[in-house]
């Protein structure tokens, strides 16, 4: 079966893995899809990820973090542009997650960055994900 949205696959997969309290999942590997978990490593939500190869195949396997009371540190993962509906925003109009406890993702012109790194370098993109 042919997934349509990668993206919104990744995350689901990162999400239902977390609240079933599992130590690792894997995905299929993408350039993207790399991009966006080496955010999710550099801001705390995940404790690593590494490539494996299987069959041919490169999948990412991320390792999941959780606090001292085993409750998932990463608690929503949000698709925001979709294939059918994409979603683009400039600099100055860039969303705040939750009041700045959760990042906004954005491709932009210099690549995938937080919203805040957007901010700052004044650029805007388009609008991928939200992670709290």
């Amino acid at each position: 079966m042919a997934v349509s949205d990668p993206i919104a696959d990744m995350l689901t997969k990162i999400r239902n893995a977390s609240q079933a309290k599992h130590e690792k999942v894997d995905v299929t590997a993408s350039n993207l899809k790399l991009q966006i978990i080496k955010i999710l490593k550099n801001e705390g939500f995940i404790k690593n990820f590494k490539k494996v190869t299987k069959d041919d195949v490169t999948y990412i396997r991320i390792f999941l973090k959780y606090t001292d009371n085993q409750s998932p540190v990463l608690h929503g993962l949000k698709r925001i542009s979709t294939p059918g509906r994409r979603v683009y925003c400039g600099y100055k109009d860039m969303p705040s997650v939750y009041n700045g406890i959760g990042i906004v993702v954005v491709s932009s012109s210099t690549g995938v960055i937080t919203g805040k790194k957007a901010k700052e370098a004044k650029v805007g993109g388009e609008l991928l994900c939200t992670i709290w």
